[in-house]
């Protein structure tokens, strides 16, 4: 049978639509269109079953947590066609309330989150946080090249930029959370590192200019990210011609409590997957390389990724230094 007619038949129930009208804009859990929705897990795992067996949305599976999203290989076509549905009942009063509940849900996530670095904000340090070892930490802090200006993205107090503001010229830590942002603004001044500042933002919508530094680093930060390729594509942004990524994170492992007690939002990545991000940001000379294996359980590995961004012919880049 024809695909379209197959759409518009997949499209014909009001439920279905609603769901496609969500996942267009955000990847969502299971229990998540449950919230949202005001609907029960068999309904809408039956309605989201057919829409997978349609081609239409992809699941993936995060421990126990199901989130579905639209299959990327959508055609152009049927693509324009599910806009086009969902346009055409935009105005209807159940999709004005499930906007309104998904922008709930939404800042439920940053609000979990936020709440978890204001709460450890000050004994990051002292605290077991896992994936940050000196060793791996050592690993990162060993590519710095002197007096560059650094973005160190998802900082939390900026212990790594502590390091390395005492040689790079300039160093911009920026942070989602008021207080990690106000801790590491003390210990900076505490320290003596005028070349170190703070600033309040989000990792996926950097408060820098573009082409303005030289070296971007996540450490640890990827993983707490909504939008990972997001925020290695801000890295990219922010980059000048020739200059570098790095990001520390963990590898994929299913220690599903890392959600509760870290606020994580991922479970580690897949070298596969980091490499795909930053492939897919633009960089070029790619690497990902497993740092180091922690002995104790749930043994979690962490990886070093790095990348380029393309430079004018005959100019340098971090890797000529």
């Amino acid at each position: 049978m024809n695909a379209t007619w197959d759409i518009l038949k997949t499209l014909s129930d009001p439920t279905r639509l609603r769901l496609l009208a969500l996942v267009l804009n955000e990847e969502l859990s299971v229990a998540e269109l449950q919230e949202i929705l005001g609907m029960g897990q068999s309904r809408i795992s039956s309605q989201l079953a057919l829409l997978r067996q349609a081609g239409l949305v992809t699941d993936r599976r995060e421990g126990k947590k199901a989130f579905y999203s639209l299959r990327s290989s959508v055609a152009p076509a049927s693509l324009a066609l599910l806009r086009a549905a969902v346009a055409s009942v935009a105005s209807l009063p159940e999709l004005t309330d499930d906007r309104a509940n998904l922008d709930r849900i939404l800042q439920k996530r940053r609000h979990t989150q936020e709440q978890y670095f204001n709460l450890i904000a000050g004994r990051l340090g002292k605290a077991y946080c896992p994936g940050r070892s000196w060793e791996a930490i050592g690993h990162l802090a060993l590519r710095l090249t002197p007096a560059i200006t650094i973005a160190d993205l998802g900082a939390g107090e900026g212990l790594v930029s502590q390091l390395l503001a005492q040689r790079a010229s300039q160093v911009w830590c920026i942070d989602n959370s008021p207080r990690m942002v106000e801790v590491g603004t003390e210990l900076a001044a505490k320290n003596g590192l005028a070349n170190l500042a703070y600033k309040l933002g989000d990792i996926e919508r950097v408060p820098l200019a573009d082409n303005s530094v030289d070296l971007a680093i996540l450490s640890q930060a990827l993983h707490h990210a909504q939008h990972p390729q997001r925020g290695v594509e801000e890295a990219h942004r922010i980059l000048k011609p020739g200059g570098q990524v790095l990001i520390l994170d963990l590898a994929e492992h299913t220690f599903e409590k890392a959600r509760e007690l870290y606020a994580d939002v991922w479970l580690g990545f897949k070298e596969s997957a980091l490499h795909g991000f930053l492939k897919q940001a633009g960089f070029h000379h790619v690497e990902v390389t497993t740092v180091a294996k922690e002995p104790a359980e749930p043994f979690f590995e962490t990886l070093l990724a790095s990348g380029l961004k393309s430079a004018p012919q005959n100019r340098h880049n971090l890797t000529d230094c």
